[in-house]
């Protein structure tokens, strides 16, 4: 099924790298007819002086400004689709790369690590190799933050339902998907606060005094200098006239100078990719959507007045025509005849006032979709995963048929099944070293976060209650924080013990408990930390290599389940089958395991 996949996208790849070819060569043959046009030029020179007629070279030199304009138009347009398609097979190689290796041009998530978090840290959700880096296909920092949210904590019911049905649509929509990341892959190269920066400088209100009177003469200002340039002719005493209104023009702009810099700060930079977010937006305002949860989302951007991409282009535009004062002898004349700088401020700043929270809303939207989008993608490049069913009750469900790590190449996955339905229960997993135990854990675990995130899930079937997932399973000590490990246990067990009478529903993982301390201990520790939790009516699960943890099942056999996986030892070797099984454990390797490494444990 993968390789169909991948051949998929491969051919997908390789006709964008024609398409993206082709319109390299339509580009440079519009760059080189550039050349005749200034050929053009040099002979129109040549024949005006050789025709003793200076026409000749008027009406030259105006064929050749619009000829060279529409050269320019029609280059820019092949360059803009070169772009598009080289990006496009880069978003398909991307797939491709992310199948095979679980490679990822988008962000890994590494900011978002939290080792105090109730998961993330366990189940590898965030960072290099993790689940984030897997799934995620959000080039803006807003989409990031967005995916975040959605695997840090679980949704509400209404809203899993929801997403799972814009997911699906979404994955129904292949086409769309490549071409929605094409347009919003140019964010990957922009600063990460961009966005942010953005939100903040439209809603600051810049003071301008005088505003409606400098705008007003702005409309003004260029006929009386274009009447004064033509009474100068006429009437040579209003070139002093004209002298003073250019100098006074130029004192105005550079008196809002201050103004013009913290536009420019935040605003000027942006200009350009404003006009490639508004293709992002289109691709959301010309879809058809179906699930209630797009069909919400594209009408926050879509109104009978305005598109959000067409506002947005009126933004990029003002914005552009700021960025005219960069080119000194331009900024010069602009200013003299149009005041221009003091001009476009004003624009911006009244477009400001009437569009800078529908902007902000906008963003949104996008971080939405490209979160949905990133869940998507599972669904796509693995179409036999499935969307789980949300239980309902009071009590627990955690149940699954052919549940497997997603993280775990499909060669090397082995797949399990596992009941907990409409019920509370601990269930104790002993087994070998290495035989799957601390995997299982986390199969369950990540599998859970993907469920209550709204995503497909790699297993056959799965019905999960809306829980509160809390792991122990990675204790480390801290020389920053001058924590044992033995006191990092004891903290994380203080956050779980606490956790189950705060949080909603919480479902426990926890993976060798109390390794800080010697075996007497930890057996006792341990026996009470789990009899405390039956106590509290928890719900979990209990890795553990100490077989007297399982005698729990007989004490409390209504509450208590007994797992675990084993190996076979056939002519000394090691065979693991990674498949869970009721009961105890009867076989350990810790021997031959040390015996592999050359050291020789003698029984007592």
């Amino acid at each position: 099924m993968e390789q169909h996949i991948i051949n998929d996208y491969q051919q997908r790849a390789q006709q964008a790298q024609q398409q993206a070819s082709n319109y390299e060569k339509l580009a440079n043959k519009y760059s080189l007819q550039r050349l005749i046009v200034f050929g053009f030029i040099i002979l129109s020179i040549y024949l005006s002086v050789v025709m003793n007629d200076v026409w000749i070279f008027a009406f030259c030199v105006v064929v050749a400004v619009f000829w060279f304009s529409w050269l320019v138009s029609r280059q820019n347009k092949y360059d803009d689709l070169k772009q598009y398609h080289t990006a496009l097979k880069k978003v398909n190689e991307n797939e491709i790369e992310n199948i095979l290796k679980h490679a990822n041009i988008y962000y890994n998530g590494n900011t978002f690590i939290n080792e105090k978090h109730f998961y993330t840290a366990d189940l590898d959700i965030f960072g290099s190799g993790s689940l984030f880096q897997f799934v995620n296909r959000a080039a803006t920092s807003p989409g990031n933050y967005k995916l975040a949210a959605w695997l840090n904590a679980a949704a509400a019911k209404p809203a899993i339902l929801e997403r799972q049905e814009a997911v699906k649509e979404l994955s129904e929509k292949p086409d769309w998907k490549l071409n929605f990341q094409t347009r919003l892959l140019f964010c990957l190269k922009q600063p990460l606060n961009q966005i942010k920066n953005l939100v903040t400088y439209l809603n600051t209100t810049l003071e301008i005094k005088d505003e409606r009177f400098l705008w007003g003469y702005s409309h003004i200002a260029p006929f009386l200098v274009l009447l004064l340039i033509v009474l100068s002719v006429f009437y040579p005493a209003a070139r002093y006239v004209l002298g003073v209104v250019i100098l006074a023009n130029y004192r105005l702009v550079s008196s809002k100078k201050k103004l013009v810099q913290i536009a420019d700060l935040i605003a000027g930079k942006i200009g350009e990719s404003l006009s490639l977010y508004a293709l992002g937006f289109e691709c959301i305002e010309d879809e058809e959507w179906q699930s209630p949860y797009t069909r919400q989302l594209a009408l926050l951007i879509k109104n009978d007045k305005k598109a959000i991409s067409a506002t947005i282009t009126e933004l990029s535009v003002l914005i552009n025509k700021l960025n005219y004062r960069l080119n000194f002898v331009v900024s010069i004349i602009m200013n003299i005849f149009f005041i221009w700088d003091i001009r476009q401020i004003i624009a911006i700043e009244k477009w400001k006032r009437e569009n800078h929270e529908s902007l902000e809303t906008a963003f949104d939207v996008i971080a939405e979709f490209e979160a949905l989008i990133s869940l998507a993608s599972l669904k796509i490049n693995y179409p036999d995963w499935v969307f789980p069913q949300i239980a309902a009750g009071d009590s627990y469900t955690v149940s699954a048929k052919n549940l497997g790590h997603p993280l775990i190449y499909s060669q090397n996955r082995v797949k399990n099944n596992y009941e907990l339905t409409d019920a509370h229960h601990i269930d104790i997993i002993t087994g070998s070293n290495m035989a799957g135990k601390s995997t299982f854990l986390r199969t369950i675990g990540i599998n859970t976060v993907l469920a209550l995130a709204g995503a497909p899930i790699c297993a056959d079937e799965m019905q999960v209650s809306v829980i509160t997932i809390i792991s122990y399973m990675r204790i480390k000590d801290s020389l920053n924080e001058s924590t044992s490990t033995f006191k990092a246990e004891l903290d994380r067990l203080q956050m779980l013990l606490g956790a189950v009478e705060t949080e909603p529903k919480v479902f426990f993982l926890i993976d060798e408990m109390l390794r800080g301390t010697n075996s007497v201990d930890k057996y006792l520790g341990s026996k009470a930390v789990i009899e405390q939790l039956i106590k509290k009516n928890a719900v979990g699960m209990v890795a553990t290599h100490d077989l007297q943890i399982a005698e729990l099942e007989k004490k409390y056999p209504a509450y208590v389940r007994n797992f675990y996986f084993d190996i076979q030892v056939i002519n000394g070797e090691m065979i693991f089958d990674y498949k869970i099984k009721h009961g105890e454990c009867k076989t350990f390797n810790a021997s031959l395991l040390l015996k592999q490494i050359g050291i020789d444990v003698d029984a007592e």
